[in-house]
């Protein structure tokens, strides 16, 4: 395939994961389903996270330009030109490329109809791109990249670091590595690492971390396929040096899915728990095993419902639970920046809902003197601290157990990293006792 040819149907590609992605489906989701060659798949990849991260700016900026909105029906040439427009502003493609082989895939797409228009509007945001965009530079949503609700959520939450949360929000993720403690101290993977003269250094807070100075494909990773190694952001480590399980006991992770915390607090234990992980969607549980099979470890994995438990797993007590809540994964949006596209505000109280259900459903499993670790990938306050101190209200026999660390920020209840602190996603944890009475 001519060079031009492959520039087209790599546009094509990522018009349609993005109108998948505005349609309801999560990235990941969409991108399970390439419609590129392999080779183009990481173009395609960048391409529609570049997107993502500048939305709603770049989507409000289109829309201005436009004499009308497009129809539902043609979407699809909405996110082509969100694409061109990322590609201008942000990618080493010539600016002529990426309007000449946007209007040959708005053709191949089977709208030449459109063509016109896509070429005269990409050529005006060339010659006027300055004068458009100071146009935006007082809209909030276009400066801070964000939709109004979750910005003004975030400037209430957090007023005194709001706008470096937003500002981390359009940076790439790292990649950070989980050393198998089991297998190799993280000495020995560093010498790995630099026989394969791949850049890496330590992570001040997280023990097992490795963090790469460059992302690479995972099958490229050094002994990730021999289980020496998991791909996990450092802030989610943090939950098994937490919840400190001891070889021995019993321990519920109740959401489990995909499941590298319960492989993780394995690992911690030196393999001796008896864990038992479980998750709602069986779907998502099998990732769980792939996860446990890869990296040599054992669990029972059971479907469930952590708001609603029942079954033999729900008959007996547990030493710690780790619930790590479903939520508005506001504190991951750099790995997913189609949560931006994605949540809506009213789903943060059906979240918080849900959790209460989840505390409420697990803490009679719990044993005297036992612990369960709340934890969420969120950064608002209503789903974290406030969720933790409704609970404690309710719950004579339960007391929290402070973090002292160096990490994070303390809060009423329990501790929270904001997404960027030490290449870190925003997370929060919080220790509940149960008293023996």
């Amino acid at each position: 395939m001519a060079k031009s040819e492959t520039g087209v149907a790599m546009r094509v590609c990522a018009a349609k994961v993005l109108d998948a992605v505005f349609s309801g489906r999560s990235l990941t989701e969409a991108l399970t389903k390439p419609c590129a060659e392999s080779r183009d798949q990481p173009f395609v990849q960048a391409l529609c996270y570049g997107v993502l991260r500048e939305y709603p700016g770049n989507r409000l900026l289109l829309r201005r330009m436009l004499k009308k909105p497009f129809k539902r029906a043609d979407s699809d040439i909405e996110m082509l030109l969100l694409s061109a427009l990322y590609q201008i502003d942000h990618m080493r493609v010539p600016s002529h490329a990426a309007v000449n082989e946007s209007v040959q895939a708005v053709r191949k797409m089977g709208k030449a109809w459109a063509s016109g228009m896509v070429n005269a509007l990409l050529r005006r945001y060339l010659r006027e791109k300055e004068a458009l965009n100071d146009r935006l530079s007082s809209d909030p949503e276009a400066q801070f990249h964000l939709p109004q609700w979750l910005l003004q959520r975030l400037q209430q939450a957090w007023p005194d670091h709001w706008q470096g949360i937003a500002d981390a929000y359009t940076q790439q993720a790292g990649m950070i590595l989980r050393t198998n403690l089991m297998k190799i101290d993280r000495k020995g993977y560093f010498e790995q690492l630099l026989q394969a003269d791949i850049a890496a250094h330590r992570h001040p807070f997280v023990e097992e971390a490795v963090v790469l100075d460059k992302a690479l494909p995972v099958e490229q990773v050094p002994g990730f396929t021999q289980g020496l190694v998991s791909v996990q952001d450092a802030g989610a480590q943090l939950a098994a040096a937490l919840l400190d399980p001891q070889k021995g006991e019993r321990l519920l992770d109740a959401c489990a899915a995909p499941g590298g915390k319960s492989c993780h607090l394995l690992e911690h234990a030196g393999g001796a728990l008896s864990l038992t992980a479980v998750d709602v969607d069986e779907n998502r549980l099998q990732r769980v095993r792939e996860n446990l099979d890869r990296l040599d470890l054992d669990a029972r994995c059971v479907q469930g419902d952590a708001a609603a438990p029942k079954g033999e797993w729900a008959q007996s007590g547990y030493h710690r639970i780790l619930l790590d809540a479903p939520c508005s994964a506001t504190g991951v949006i750099r790995r997913h920046p189609d949560i931006k596209v994605l949540r809506r505000p009213d789903d943060i109280s059906a979240m918080v809902d849900l959790q209460q259900c989840c505390l409420e459903g697990l803490w009679p499993l719990l044993r005297g003197g036992g612990m369960l670790l709340y934890a969420t990938c969120s950064v608002l306050p209503e789903e974290n601290e406030q969720q933790v101190g409704a609970f404690l209200a309710r719950h004579s026999d339960a007391k929290e157990k402070p973090i002292a660390a160096e990490w994070g920020l303390e809060r009423k209840h329990g501790r929270q990293t904001l997404p960027g602190e030490e290449g870190m996603d925003g997370f929060y944890y919080a220790c509940l006792e149960k008293v023996i009475e």
